[in-house]
């Protein structure tokens, strides 16, 4: 059975591809349809994200929709909001299901056998917040474990634990996931961060016909000062036309995050003349902020104008060098004194 993990991995590609079919068929929500609201789920998604309660039983729902989105237009689509429901849905499912098969295994939780737990690895989560232990207490009662493997040394001392801790008392099923909603949290937040804001621009860079290379796909974009990845590079690493950093902020870690990512563009349009710096930004950024960067960066542009971001990169990859707007002198040599 898949871990939490994994399912939430799974789940979430599920939901962008639905997002992506939703941006695709209203042209990035320019000429919203309502046949395109006839699919429940992307009308559920839609509405999710311009924040209404969608009643899927009302007739005309789907004008409805496109009339709620035109009356608040400057109110802007939470793509996060949008795409974790879904998640959200499917992953607290999955919870439930690891719950029950804890239960069963356990014979309702009065038998830790150590080779029980051995081989169910995937259940680590409930019986943690059965528990009630953060990673770090469980490490130091059990040592290293994971929701992917349990060593036998170790399932015998946290079936120990359980049995000494857990077996003599009732189990609350509903406490148990309720406890569990911080893990899940946390995982789909990460998530979001990692996958979601990524596909999104991907997409709009195919649609386009720009060619690019993702951070898994290079080794590194050099640089003045250190050889380092960006999230995107075009077309390639030998012969650079741009860079694509992708980030969400708060507001609270807005400066910090600016600071670095300038850096690492001064670093890579220090050693490449003509290479133009994109960064794509979600979030809680300050005005303060984003002016600094567009000092720095060729482009500074909010998730939701990837579209047209992609067309004037696909005009630079076609030879128009006006879209470049920043050259960056960057050099470090040794002085003439040094030994």
């Amino acid at each position: 059975m898949k871990t939490i993990y994994s399912k939430a991995t799974a789940a979430i590609k599920i939901e962008i591809e639905k997002y992506l079919d939703l941006i695709n068929n209203s042209n990035s929500f320019s000429e919203i349809k309502p046949e395109l609201f006839n699919n429940p789920d992307l009308a559920e998604m839609f509405a999710f994200g311009i924040g209404v309660t969608l009643d899927l039983e009302s007739q005309g729902y789907q004008q409805n929709l496109i009339n709620e989105y035109n009356r608040k237009i400057a109110v802007k689509f939470d793509i996060e909001n949008a795409v974790t429901l879904g998640v959200y849905k499917i992953v607290r499912n999955h919870a439930e299901v690891l719950y029950d098969l804890a239960f069963k295994i356990t014979n309702k939780f009065k038998n830790f056998e150590d080779q029980i737990i051995f081989n169910n690895p995937e259940t680590l989560p409930i019986f943690q917040n059965i528990l009630g232990l953060s990673k770090s207490q469980l490490l130091k009662k059990v040592g290293s474990v994971s929701d992917s493997s349990i060593s036998k040394p170790a399932s015998k001392r946290l079936s120990e634990l359980l049995t000494s801790t857990i077996s003599k008392k009732e189990v609350d099923k509903n406490n148990t996931l309720q406890r569990l909603e911080v893990t899940i949290e946390g995982i789909v937040r990460d998530l979001v961060g990692r996958v979601l804001f990524e596909e999104v621009v991907a997409n709009a860079l195919i649609r386009a016909n720009v060619p690019f290379l993702r951070e898994n796909e290079y080794s590194d974009l050099s640089g003045v000062v250190y050889n380092f990845r960006a999230d995107f590079v075009i077309p390639n690493t030998t012969s650079p036309i741009a860079f694509i950093e992708v980030r969400k902020s708060s507001s609270r870690h807005a400066s910090l995050y600016a600071k670095d990512k300038m850096f690492s563009a001064i670093n890579w349009k220090g050693k490449h003349k003509k290479l133009i710096g994109v960064i794509i930004v979600e979030g809680e950024w300050t005005q303060a902020t984003l002016q600094i960067m567009a000092s720095v960066f060729d482009y500074v542009v909010p998730l939701e104008k990837c579209k047209d971001l992609a067309e004037k990169l696909k005009k630079a990859v076609d030879g128009d060098e006006s879209i470049l707007k920043w050259l960056v002198e960057f050099s470090i040599s040794k002085s003439s004194n040094f030994l």
